[in-house]
């Protein structure tokens, strides 16, 4: 009767903030700002972003075999090549801040180390190969190559200070014998490696050509055929996905499956919901107006100083910010008088961060972990936008 219930209120609010009518609503406060943000999240990014990462969180949880997580990103492994790892398969998916999280607590609770699984949900909405490449065109070589640098260290520098910071935490959660290698055979065994990539790839292939944004640039660059292509390349992939379903899976494990994969929904979808409200409540969409007026927010960032960086990190870092939508809002933050500086900041926390996720994330790893890898983004974000801004200037 409970999860009926669950059910119920998930699919009831869900279609509440899809079809609520928000152009008849006449007046423009920050009441307004929060339902358009729910709004404008309901329609655009839970159907072809969150319900594909669930269903891959839910197949890493019940069917990836949990050796290969602990191999290659477990708290043990070698840890060149769990970062390099962690941060490579986070970059690939191109996604938001908040769809990266059920993909995160889906390695995480496999068996993942806290610094690797940091280091890819860091990695997944900033190394971002469109968002970096964008950012160059539009707002300059020197501000991408900063930040594909900066995102690319930070993924890898804040994985290894929360690995140190919680050592001890670490250690007593990997020595329950849980996750050892060999402790549990993976369900996806039952299938031969090739088949067993191919089921991923077939999930991740249609998220991110699904979610493939529009250049803002009118060129014939490959991110641009790519677009004009993307639901063809998407469909191909569900035909594969479809294919793989049929034939490779027995109704047991599609239960198991589906019941993971409802279990993430549970967990993040209501504390997405409630983050996004209050961000669009406290900042606004883009362009417009919430209880923290924008001439505010200029007005702090403007400058290359330490509190203007500061600002722009702290501030940036409870901002929702959707795939690649970060260039053109810091454009016209720029354009107001921000600092080099603090764009850059800007960049590298915000893509990052937001109240949504850190709700999620606290929901995962806890609160003392959350506010240390918020505050370490934040710092880091700082020291980086006041080094580059010296340098520019």
């Amino acid at each position: 009767m409970k999860k009926k219930l669950n059910i119920f209120l998930l699919l009831a609010g869900f279609l509440l903030f899809y079809f609520i009518p928000i152009e008849i609503f006449e007046f423009r406060n920050p009441l307004y700002e929060a339902l358009a943000m729910l709004h404008i999240y309901a329609r655009e990014h839970v159907i072809f972003s969150l319900i594909p990462a669930f269903l891959i969180a839910g197949a890493i949880h019940q069917f990836l075999d949990q050796d290969a997580v602990i191999k290659y990103l477990g708290a043990k492994t070698n840890k060149i090549l769990a970062y390099f790892v962690a941060s490579i398969s986070g970059a690939i998916l191109t996604v938001c801040s908040c769809t990266v999280l059920p993909l995160f607590s889906g390695i995480y609770k496999k068996g993942a180390g806290l610094g690797p699984a940091i280091a890819f949900l860091y990695s997944g909405p900033a190394i971002n190969v469109l968002a970096i490449i964008l950012t160059a065109r539009v707002l300059g070589w020197q501000l991408g190559l900063a930040r594909a640098a900066g995102a690319v260290i930070f993924s890898v520098v804040i994985g290894l200070l929360m690995h140190f910071f919680f050592l001890s935490e670490e250690k007593e959660r990997h020595a329950n014998g849980e996750f050892q290698l060999g402790s549990r055979e993976g369900d996806l065994n039952l299938r031969s490696g090739f088949q067993n990539i191919l089921y991923f790839i077939s999930m991740i292939g249609f998220m991110v050509f699904a979610n493939w944004a529009r250049p803002q640039t009118g060129d014939e660059s490959l991110w641009a055929i790519i677009f004009q292509y993307k639901w063809f390349l998407a469909f191909t992939f569900v035909l594969l996905f479809i294919f793989i379903v049929v034939y490779w899976f027995k109704k047991q494990e599609l239960i198991l499956w589906g019941e993971s994969s409802w279990g993430f929904a549970q967990q993040i979808l209501p504390l997405l919901f409630l983050g996004i409200f209050f961000a669009g409540l406290l900042l606004g969409r883009p362009n417009e107006e919430g209880l923290i007026p924008s001439r505010f927010i200029s007005y702090l960032v403007g400058g290359n100083s330490l509190s203007a960086n500061f600002f722009a990190s702290f501030l940036s870092a409870f901002m929702y910010f959707a795939t690649i939508t970060e260039v053109p809002i810091l454009q016209g933050l720029i354009g107001s008088g921000m600092g080099q500086g603090p764009a850059l900041a800007l960049l590298l926390a915000g893509p990052a961060l937001s109240l949504p996720s850190m709700l999620v994330i606290r929901s995962v790893i806890g609160t003392k972990k959350t506010v240390a890898y918020v505050i370490l983004v934040v710092i880091m974000a700082t020291i980086s936008g006041m080094v580059y801004g010296s340098f520019i200037q």
